[in-house]
């Protein structure tokens, strides 16, 4: 089943979900692949999903319960297919099997404070590229892979747009990504410089008789977070940042998730309570304007 998957399906997806879900499905392959369909069952999958959840990353970290999820997710559709397309079962079996729980989503975003600061340690990095990397990614809310892999012929400079496609995407969806203000501007003076030797917008240093490959900014963005004396902070928080200072700057959860190029607003839910907020100093500025006070229960009833 996974071996046709492998060969029949697969192909037809995104670079990255070939690159993420071949793995993961050859996990699957080399712990039940020796067992006849009918003999997998739930019980037996469940088993193995708990072998995964115990083991070790390859970097000798823990597995999250969000890997778990997401292998348990590439089997399912391969079962899935096998059901719907192919009639080699009646049913899935991973139906009857429960799914790790998630833990919360976190929401860290920049201060303005640390914002400053940061950007301050990312001019002052030795990497040409970092202080305009974490621009973009603040300003537009694109993924790391999405501006590290970034082509110039991406990057529409007349239009003000970057136009992402589908194999550059985590969901596998086009979107097109506007850029403003002092982002554009770094764009435009890059584009003056930029080697003819790569498409790459971010390549890395040349290397003789080696291919241009995008640049690996992990140690340089470390430094600028030891500079800026900023913990717990991810590169990807600065996706969330962008999402945090979308919303309070009166953006609707419909227009954030087009942004950030979310699917469903399941995902910026978790940015409501800060569009709530803007909300709520909107009608305060409101009540101010026509009361001249600062909330309207202060009025007195005459």
């Amino acid at each position: 089943m996974i071996d046709r998957y492998l060969r029949d399906v697969m192909p037809h997806k995104s670079i990255r979900s070939m690159q993420v879900q071949t793995p993961q499905l050859r996990w699957w392959k080399d712990q039940l692949g020796h067992y006849l369909l009918a003999d997998v069952t739930p019980a037996l999958i469940a088993e193995t999903r708990d072998e995964l959840a115990n083991g070790m990353t390859p970097s000798g970290t823990p597995r999250l319960p969000s890997t778990v999820v997401r292998y348990m997710g590439a089997l399912s559709h391969c079962y899935t297919i096998a059901v719907k397309e192919w009639g080699w079962l009646n049913d899935t079996p991973m139906r009857k099997v429960t799914k790790p729980k998630e833990p919360r989503s976190r929401v860290r975003f920049l201060s303005d404070d640390e914002r400053e600061r940061l950007l301050a340690a990312c001019r002052e990095s030795r990497s040409p590229f970092l202080y305009l990397v974490v621009v973009l990614a603040i300003s537009t809310g694109m993924r790391r892979s999405e501006i590290m892999n970034l082509t110039w012929d991406r990057v529409d400079l007349y239009r003000r747009m970057i136009l992402l496609r589908s194999d550059d995407t985590k969901n596998s969806e086009s979107r097109a990504v506007p850029i403003v203000g002092h982002a554009y501007d770094l764009l435009e003076e890059l584009a003056k410089v930029r080697r003819i030797d790569t498409n790459l917008v971010f390549p890395a240093p040349v290397r003789l008789g080696k291919e241009p490959k995008p640049l690996d900014i992990q140690s340089a963005w470390m430094r600028a977070l030891k500079a800026a004396e900023i913990e717990n902070f991810r590169f990807h928080d600065l996706r969330h940042s962008a999402a945090s200072y979308l919303a309070m700057s009166g953006a609707t959860l419909a227009e954030i998730a087009e942004v950030l190029g979310h699917k469903t607003l399941q995902m910026v839910k978790r940015y409501s309570h800060l569009t709530e907020a803007h909300t709520s100093k909107v009608v305060e500025r409101m009540n101010t304007a026509i009361f001249g006070v600062r909330d309207i229960r202060e009025t007195k009833v005459v």
